[in-house]
């Protein structure tokens, strides 16, 4: 089997996902191909010689519908020769549309591909494709199908998270992005968006609120009690989880992902191609794996899926330096940190998706690009990305320098 190499990354910012975002007036195929455009100008990429172009789209309905990175390339004005692809797996797209990526790459089939995601989570609202675990009973019932919400407060009551520990990840979050942006560490991957007349529409993530404290949290009601409580499902987590005798809410707004707008891109290749395009590597994907977890808790997918790719690689905790874990809900994290003794200092060290958003099919991808550059600055070697997934799945990757 061939190596797949990542020779390049590149993300939009994040804009808020409201109507009054930036981005709102940039719909998600302009978004995805001002991703294609920035990794053919950078790398001085003959598009003629992509053979797929893999994107995310956990909601591709209406405009953002009909396998949108093909729309994408002619938007990008790619060779028509490039073809595209859409893929769904929840939260997790964009990690896995790598990781399809760079199996067709190992398996010889293809030598160039450029794999991501996107997300106008302002146009196209969440949940708009439906589908029948929540919609049809007769699905949701066998596997104790509950909201994201009342899991992350599932997780936070069973693994014993206080709502003081789940805002302190959060203004932790805040912090560490707002540094990060400070810090430029950001700069090198993220594009500006501009309109048609070359005027910048958005050149930073504008969901952050650095000013985020602990006091300002407090005022803040918890977001699921009326779904667990009035909706039953806090019932249907107890039933599926009787050693909880009942859920304690702790999440809202303020410690959960922003939505938000916004796609990423990553150039993967072959050695052959990359010498083909004169580029020098600058990661290997040396494994990944995905699984399914239990659906009513949900969001442990990350702890599971980490377990059986250590194990798949022949590696173990001591061998990652960084750990990347979305932050859909601090709980998440902070379950993950837990199960594996993991130091703060070694996760998310930048941020995450409660300051910054989680354009839902981009995320993967994202945050997969972030984690090389912070090796990189850091001179370190490995990391570890991995996501939590609707319906109880985790999918992780590990990447290497070369």
């Amino acid at each position: 089997m061939a190596d797949a190499f990542v020779y390049d990354a590149v993300r939009t910012p994040r804009g808020r996902g409201k109507k009054d975002g930036s981005l709102h007036e940039v719909p998600a195929v302009r978004l995805a191909a001002k991703t294609l455009e920035a990794i053919r100008d950078r790398n001085g990429l003959d598009t003629s010689t992509v053979d797929d172009i893999i994107f995310g789209c956990v909601d591709p309905v209406g405009e953002a519908g009909s396998v949108i990175p093909r729309s994408a390339a002619f938007e990008a004005g790619y060779d028509n020769k490039a073809p595209g692809m859409q893929i769904s797996r929840f939260c997790a797209s964009g990690l896995d549309a790598i990781n399809l990526g760079a199996a067709k790459i190992a398996g010889g089939s293809d030598e160039i591909v450029i794999a991501g995601g996107v997300e106008s989570m302002s146009r196209v609202g969440m949940g708009m494709s439906g589908g029948a675990w929540f919609m049809d009973p007769s699905v949701g019932l066998p596997g104790f199908f509950v909201p994201q919400g009342v899991s992350a407060d599932l997780i936070a009551t069973k693994y014993g998270f206080s709502r003081d520990d789940v805002d302190a990840y959060a203004v932790e979050s805040q912090r560490r992005s707002a540094h990060s942006w400070e810090q430029g560490y950001f700069k090198n991957s993220v594009i500006t968006i501009k309109d048609q007349n070359g005027l910048t529409i958005l050149d930073h993530d504008e969901h952050m609120r650095p000013g985020t404290d602990m006091q300002s949290l407090a005022s803040l009601n918890p977001s699921f009690v009326m779904p667990g409580e009035m909706g039953g499902f806090n019932a249907v987590a107890i039933q599926r989880h009787p050693e909880v005798e009942a859920i304690n809410h702790v999440h809202h707004a303020g410690n959960s992902s922003g939505i938000v707008d916004g796609a990423a891109a990553i150039l993967l290749g072959s050695e052959n191609a990359g010498k083909a395009m004169g580029l020098k590597p600058r990661a290997r994907i040396r494994a990944f794996t995905n699984i399914g977890s239990e659906p009513a808790i949900m969001l442990t997918g990350p702890v599971d899926v980490t377990k059986k790719l250590l194990d798949k690689a022949g590696m173990s905790l001591a061998d990652i330096d960084l750990f990347e874990l979305n932050e859909a809900f601090a709980s998440v994290v902070l379950r993950y940190m837990q199960a594996f003794d993991i130091p703060h200092d070694k996760i998310n060290v930048n941020g995450g998706a409660i300051a910054m958003g989680h354009p839902l099919g981009a995320t993967g991808a994202m945050i997969l690009g972030t984690v090389l550059d912070e090796l990189e600055r850091r001179d370190l070697n490995t990391a570890l990305v991995t996501l939590c997934i609707g319906a109880g799945m985790g999918t992780a990757t590990i990447i290497e320098r070369v």
